[in-house]
């Protein structure tokens, strides 16, 4: 007598949805659409107030080879990568380490060190800028490279350490047990046991942490002067003149600074999505 309402119901929910999930879509990309769009108008619009409208003239080449023209766009794609690979290899590396330690080894310290992992993650960057500047000055790294890697490394291991702890506690500890009775030596089992089973999940936060830092704007803002050094993120004020500014060459250069992330993210889509539902059917 009741499958009939319950199938009303069911259809209800799922008309909604393909009449929600377009408008939501269009929603979260209107703003992107409206940054295309205003890298592809002349300087003329956005001079007369044309910055909503449609362009008057389509001036896609133009606008993102002058990126590259006028600027020195390909400098700071170079140091944005200078600066993300290291701190990407440097902050999964120690994470892997520091949560296979955290995850597989018994001792009484495993879970207050852990804990401070983990509460260096609430701690807003903006208060530690202060001792950061005062640190990096004392150790004559301040406005160099290096430095701006080693404090990158230094806040993404926190988090990259409860992602790794978390799944490679997830692991059967029995295969851990089992090749230890072998007498196969530690450092072979996290080598060649571990680091195989979490692949997945290194995949996954070397995405998420090259994205984090090939966007940050606010550290590379602090720590780096010299434009030499600047990444795109930064580097991209210097398309704004004294008396214009020229949104349209900014635009065009907010686009593609983001274009390096996506096609990380299709590269490694496979073992990003493996990573992040990896354990979800257990039990």
């Amino acid at each position: 007598m009741f499958p009939a309402p319950i199938e009303k119901s069911t259809s209800s929910v799922q008309t909604a949805y393909k009449v929600a999930l377009p408008v939501a879509l269009l929603l979260w990309l209107l703003p992107l659409i409206a940054i295309f769009l205003t890298s592809i108008r002349p300087a003329v619009d956005i001079n007369t107030g044309n910055v909503f409208g449609i362009p008057s003239e389509f001036n896609l080449i133009e606008n993102y080879s002058a990126v590259f023209q006028q600027t020195d766009a390909w400098r700071y794609m170079v140091n944005t990568l200078i600066i993300t690979l290291p701190t990407m290899i440097i902050s999964v590396g120690l994470a892997c380490l520091t949560g296979y330690a955290l995850a597989i080894y018994k001792f009484k310290s495993a879970l207050p060190i852990f804990f401070v992992f983990v509460a260096g993650n609430f701690v807003p960057f903006q208060i530690l800028m202060l001792p950061v500047i005062d640190l990096s000055n004392r150790l004559d790294i301040y406005n160099t490279v290096p430095g701006l890697v080693m404090f990158h490394a230094a806040f993404q291991t926190g988090f990259c350490t409860l992602f790794m702890r978390n799944f490679m506690k997830a692991l059967p500890f029995e295969l851990i047990e089992s090749a230890r009775i072998e007498g196969v030596g530690e450092f072979r089992i996290f080598w060649h046991l571990v680091l195989p089973l979490v692949r997945p999940a290194i995949a996954a936060l070397a995405v998420l942490i090259f994205t984090f830092i090939w966007n940050d704007f606010f550290w590379a803002t602090v720590m780096i002067q010299d434009d030499a050094s600047l990444p795109i993120t930064v580097g991209v004020r210097s398309l704004n003149g004294e008396f214009v500014q020229q949104w349209q060459l900014i635009s065009a250069a907010s686009l593609l600074a983001a274009v390096p992330p996506v096609i990380m993210f299709f590269l490694m889509q496979k073992h990003f999505i493996a990573g992040l539902t990896l354990g979800a059917t257990k039990g």
